[in-house]
């Protein structure tokens, strides 16, 4: 059997992440094998799968992302939609990031 791939590694991790947690861009792209690889990341958000949950994917700073379907604003309604409140486009991240419990 083949390993999964990238795509597929980052996908079942955003899979994952609860309601009203968020994962970093770098932080998926480390757990799916590729620490270097946060853009692609961000790649495979843009184009994957729309039924994941990607509005929980902030970046390193937990800003929100400029390229999300509806920009900011949609991005922040989707956020504070989980009960996030989001200030300056921007979320308080140390408190709110989260880790699989396989990892």
């Amino acid at each position: 059997m083949q390993p999964p791939s990238f795509k597929q590694s980052v996908e079942d991790i955003v899979r994952q992440i609860p309601r009203g947690r968020l994962m970093t861009y770098g932080q998926i792209a480390a757990l799916a094998g590729n620490p270097g690889a946060a853009r692609i990341v961000g790649g495979i958000a843009h184009f994957g799968d729309p039924q994941l949950p990607w509005h929980r994917v902030v970046n390193k700073k937990g800003g929100l992302a400029r390229g999300y379907p509806g920009g900011y604003s949609a991005h922040k309604r989707d956020l504070e939609y989980d009960g996030l409140t989001v200030t300056d486009l921007r979320l308080p991240i140390d408190d709110l990031i989260w880790w699989p419990e396989d990892v």
